[in-house]
């Protein structure tokens, strides 16, 4: 409906931003996920990820005296471990003497270009033989800090200290700054943790010739968030295979071996749990049989054998000390690889027990496969998670480090003494021990530098730039998910496809056409992640009262065909009849609202003919895409995930309600859609594909890319300087406080085919709107000069200008070499000037290299981080007008992009009864094959909107055949005394006359995109060839040229103009000649240069004669013209032994 601009209160709200809240929480909970996920590394502080990674990260044995496994005398034992992770905050160094503020803020990090790092200190452990425990406090480095994490300084900031600090007024944080570039860890799709899957994947059977394409696979995670994958491959004999990872090595157990080594069991005892008195399924008794008679082989059986058979075999994989017997190795190998979520061996028996009976039902085509590409399948993998994984690892490395120095110390039989203090110390020392910096190169380069590969498919694309090309586009940065650099090189599409699963979590529309399309989505603006595990320790007693049959309750198996396996995070709770199960789920739901936490995922699947495996599966743990519907049990909103709603009746609207049937209604319609889509207007009314368009589009935008703009220090910005909020918006646009961020302009468009100049997406500006401002724009360019070249005598470089700097250059720049601000500067101009000491005090002066004229906007004096030296860096904003000019890319709101073709004068614009003329014309054309009628609606809303001074609400979905977007808009243009259909009679501004049909003219809000031409124009006469063909170099930023390809020859020659075509790709490029003889044909190895002297009458001189070597005469040499790259390819030929003979037709 209807609704005021709020002017005033934004007005307030921005001269007085608020110091006890934010104005705008909305935007705040965006970036939630990332934010929360790195505050989980240390919060709370006993039940942290780091503090849980440094439990599991084992200790480190090592011995004085190299010796093998199982000798009598080990010698003297150094243990290591590591007791305690810290990261402070950013703090200056305690050197520093220059200020008293203590504390880094990320504005100064931005600004001096450094990383936005605190100390890192771990509290390293030791200890000899059985003696006393040592400890010793180890700086590691500086780790990189998120911005507005329990480790900034901004934490807890509001408007008001945000300002002061020199940041937005509704600073989000959540990214990371390098080198002062904002970096994202960006969110990837990954499988559901602790969930079984089965699938069936051609790849599955490379890895034997016994192997096949059937296998189950379960994505383990611990308390930490590290992950371990163990698959079960189906072989053809019936058998089964446990696979895992280790330090990118694959590994292959006999399941039954595992089974064997967890739990004290017979044969007979493997046999009853598999098959669950189903002793009329030969398929899966003959299986088990089979599995069980083929183990025989290996002539073990007890556990106690089991384990130490591990433990022989794969004690050196692991690296496990000699002190530890074969048993102790075996028992660390099943805690470290085989179901790491699980804690007590009993239970990972279970887990391996329903894995197999699913991997049978799978080849039996009983159950049919997971969906690996779905997002019930699918969860998150949060930033902070990942660099906890990348802490960890690094962490134990340091372990490993300090064990690899003590070997090379025995090795080259240097003294080794543990009992001296000294030599732990230096040994401490000599270890690689700097984490810091390679968290920075992560998140640098999105590069992942790991030994194990930390469980993932890909080794970089792990962060992207948080740019702010405008507003838009950086917070699309936050909720965008990836689903892996690896799907990139998949020629197959599946992964690609939209599914139904991802309804509510996934936006169907905000994706990138192209390459990236189907791969890089966005969640919907209402998707939650959880972050945070609710308490589930009461759930066992809950579903034993509601009575389902747990292990104790029966013993050793269920004898049932008929029961479900009830299933929390992974761990087989127990067995409940199937009849009861939808009872049993329903009162769990009941409850969440209650007992147990809202975030809890109740997945029933049900018995089915061929369908998905059954069972009731809950999820607590975080990672998990979330997203509320309205409970109508209890009228209350509901959380569900992504798992649970494949099997759930969810109403869209009321009248899709079935009674008995439907469990849950959609909250709105639009919860479906990302941000970015929901700001599209009336984006219901418009063809899908331009939907896609203009969520693309939209963060294309010349906007606003921040309002702290003048403490930016980005390569370019783009700023728009006339920008308006909207009259046509959704809701969400005030929600967001996108007022703030204007992304365009208000503008009359007629919709008319007035002069010849707006075919095929042309549009024409009115040249009067234009000069007073019409998407006027201005880029913003850094410009970093450094003198960063010390020397052991001192500084030998500084900013001023020396004696003998010139009047005119004194004239440009100040004293101290910099320029003043305001300063317009031309190609050729000098930017900065410096005193070279190591030339005598010479001027050195550096010169603006750009294109365009530019003026100074900012001036930054960058010093060390002591602040003790003088001045070697120096960072120049500069400011470049952008008015809009012939070639530039408009857009509307719907996907209806066009260039600028021509400025045409005021006095020859049509124009309306009432003397209003537009500042756009579109040609009719865009609209009939594009069928974007929502852009009609918006002209309509707009023009109301104008009329009344209210804002127009363009929430999709709010029209329906009942009530109609023409009734609603017309009405309000009959009272505004236009016509009800928009159309509006219109004159010629050349001639005057009224034209023969109504126009349709009303108001847009169009965006100017950032393709402009004056940075993509390129033409070139002359400049620099490459060295290697002699033709010219292709690039813009090289001096190079545009490439005259093989259709634009084809083009030529089909025009008849061959000689054009010897201008473009010879005389212009690689024009050269050279000698050939006509007789043999050829231009190398058979022409000589040869020197005579003759003797003339008056003097001796010299004269050259051309001679083939192989005619022996140069009767038959010429000279001709060929392309240089023609003599290249001759060459590469006559190096491997192929010659080209040229025929000729001119004898002479």
């Amino acid at each position: 409906m209807p609704s005021t601009f709020n002017t005033c209160e934004r007005e307030k709200l921005f001269l007085n931003p608020s110091s006890k809240k934010f104005g705008i929480p909305e935007l705040q909970k965006l970036v939630k996920p990332h934010i929360d996920s790195f505050n989980s590394l240390i919060e709370p502080p006993t039940k942290g990820i780091l503090n849980y990674a440094i439990i599991d990260i084992d200790p480190v044995e090592v011995f004085d005296i190299k010796v093998p496994y199982n000798s009598p005398t080990l010698g003297n034992k150094l243990k290591v471990w590591i007791e305690e992770v810290l990261i402070s905050k950013p703090f200056l160094s305690e050197h520093v003497r220059a200020t008293t503020m203590r504390k880094i803020y990320p504005a100064e990090c931005r600004e001096r270009f450094t990383t936005y790092a605190g100390k890192m200190n771990i509290k390293l452990c030791w200890k000899i033989n059985d003696g006393n425990t040592n400890f010793e406090t180890k700086y590691v480095g500086m780790a990189p800090i998120m911005v507005k994490s329990n480790r900034c300084n901004l934490q807890n900031l509001f408007p008001k200290q945000l300002i002061e600090h020199h940041e937005e007024s509704e600073e989000m944080g959540g990214y990371f700054i390098i080198n002062g570039i904002e970096k994202i860890i960006r969110l990837l799709l990954v499988q559901r943790r602790n969930y079984v899957m089965a699938i069936i994947r051609p790849s599955l059977s490379s890895r034997g010739a016994s192997y096949t394409e059937y296998g189950v696979s379960i994505r383990c995670a611990r308390q930490d968030q590290t992950t371990m994958t163990n698959i079960i491959h189906y072989l053809k004999n019936g058998n089964c295979m446990l696979r895992f990872s280790w330090k990118k090595q694959e590994y292959m157990i006999p399941v039954i071996l595992i089974m064997k080594a967890l739990i004290e069991i017979n044969d007979k005892g493997i046999f009853e749990q598999l098959v669950q008195g189903e002793f009329s399924n030969t398929f899966l008794t003959d299986r088990v049989e089979l599995m069980l008679q083929e183990f025989k082989s290996f002539a073990i059986q007890s556990k106690e054998q089991c384990i130490s058979f591990l433990g022989e075999k794969f004690r050196i994989i692991f690296s496990i000390s000699p002190s530890y017997s074969h048993k102790q190795a075996g028992e660390h190998i099943l805690k470290k690889v085989i179901l790491v979520h699980l804690k007590h061996n009993q239970d990972k028996f279970n887990l391996l027990i329903f894995m197999i009976r699913k991997l049978y039902s799978l080849v039996a085509g009983d159950c049919s496969p997971d969906n690996p590409d779905s997002p019930q399948n699918q969860e998150i993998l949060l930033g902070g998670h990942l660099y906890g994984m990348l802490i960890k690892e690094k962490l134990s490395d340091c372990l490993n480090a300090i064990r690899a120095v003590v070997a090379a110390d025995i090795a080259n039989n240097r003294p080794v003494d543990f009992n001296d203090k000294k030599y732990i110390t230096n040994v401490f020392n000599r270890s690689n021990m700097e984490i810091g910096r390679k968290l920075a190169y992560f998140l640098a380069t999105g590069n992942l530098a790991s030994n194990s590969g930390l469980d993932l498919m890909q080794a970089s694309g792990y962060t992207i730039v948080a740019e702010k090309l405008n507003f838009y586009r950086y917070i699309s940065h936050f909720r965008c998910v990836h689903r892996g650099s690896f799907f990139t090189q998949m020629k197959t599409t599946t992964v690609r496809k939209l599914l139904p699963e991802s309804w509510g979590f996934l936006c169907p529309v905000h994706t990138p056409d192209g390459t990236p399309c189907g791969l890089l989505n966005h969640l919907s603006h209402t998707c939650r992640i959880i972050t945070t595990k609710p308490n589930v320790e009461m759930i066992p007693s809950i579903l034993a009262e509601m009575g389902i049959i747990t292990r104790l309750a029966t013993g050793t198996h269920v004898t049932k065909k008929n029961f479900l396996c009830v299933q929390l995070d992974g761990k087989i709770l127990g067995w409940c009849e199937s009849g009861h199960a939808q009872s049993i789920a329903n009162k769990l739901r009941l409850l969440k609202f209650d007992e147990i936490s809202i975030d809890l995922e109740i997945g029933y699947v049900p018995p089915s003919n061929g369908g998905q495996y059954p069972g009731i599966y809950l999820f607590s743990e975080q990672a998990r895409m979330m997203r509320p519907v309205k409970y109508l049990a209890n009228n209350e909103i509901d959380m569900i995930g992504s798992f649970e709603q494949v099997y759930m009746n969810i109403a869209c609207l009321e009248e899709d309600i079935i009674k008995d049937v439907t469990t849950h209604i959609e909250i709105k319609p639009t919860n479906m859609l990302s941000i970015l889509a929901n700001l599209t207007p009336f984006s219901d009314y418009n063809q899908s594909p331009r939907n896609m368009y203009q969520c693309q589009m939209a963060k294309q935008t010349m906007g606003t890319p921040s309002t702290a703009i003048m403490h930016r220090t980005d390569s370019k910005l783009y700023r728009l300087q006339t920008g308006q909020t909207p009259i046509v918006r959704p809701v969400l646009h005030n929600t967001l406080g996108l007022d703030g961020f204007p992304n365009g302009t208000n503008a009359i468009v007629a919709v008319i085919s007035y002069t010849g100049y707006d075919m095929e997406d042309a549009m024409i500006i009115n040249k009067s709107a234009h000069e007073r401002g019409f998407k006027y724009g201005t880029i913003y360019k850094s410009e970093m000069v450094s003198l960063d070249e010390f020397y052991d005598s001192g500084i030998k470089h500084h900013f001023g200008l020396g004696a003998d700097a010139p009047s005119s250059l004194r004239e440009k720049l100040d004293n101290d070499g910099l320029p003043f601000i305001g300063t317009r500067l031309k190609t050729g101009d000098p930017l900065c000037a410096y005193i070279d000491d190591t030339q005598g005090g010479k001027t050195i002066v550096k010169q603006y290299k750009g294109s365009e004229d530019a003026y100074v906007d900012q001036v930054r004096l960058l010093g060390d981080d002591l602040g003790m030296h003088e001045v070697q860096k120096v960072h120049i904003m500069l400011r470049i007008p952008r008015p809009p000019v012939i070639g530039d890319k408009f857009s509307s709101r719907h996907g209806q992009k066009g260039i600028l073709s021509r400025l045409w004068p005021q006095v020859d614009m049509p124009f309306t009864e009432s003397g209003m003329q537009p500042d756009i014309i579109i040609n009719p054309h865009a609209f009939p094959s594009r069928m974007t009628i929502g852009m009609f609606v918006e002209s309509m809303a707009g023009k109301c909107g104008a009329m009344f001074g209210v804002a127009q609400d363009s929430t999709p979905f709010r029209f329906n055949e009942e009530f109609t977007a023409i009734d609603y808009f017309g009405e309000q243009l009959v009272r505004a005394g236009y016509n009800y259909h928009g159309n509006e009679p219109m004159y010629s501004g050349i001639t005057g006359e009224e034209f023969q049909a109504d126009i349709y003219i009303g108001v847009v809000y169009y965006q100017r995109l950032r393709h402009m031409v004056s940075d993509k124009w390129q033409v070139r006469s002359t400049g620099p060839v490459h060295n290697l063909t002699m033709q010219p170099i292709g690039g813009r930023k090289r001096s190079g040229g545009i490439r005259f390809g093989e259709m634009e020859r084809d083009s030529l020659l089909a025009h008849g103009m061959s000689f054009c075509l010897q201008d473009r790709l010879m005389n212009c490029s690689d024009f050269s000649q050279c000698h050939i003889c006509r007789k043999c044909g050829s231009i190398f190895t058979s022409l000589s240069l040869k020197t005579h002297y003759q003797l003339n009458t008056n003097r001796a001189y010299k004269k050259h004669h051309i001679q083939c070597n192989i005619c022996e005469t140069s009767r038959w040499i010429s000279l001709v013209k060929i392309p240089y790259a023609f003599r290249y390819l001759a060459t590469e030929l006559a190096s491997m032994g192929v010659k080209i003979v040229l025929k000729t037709n001119d004898d002479d």
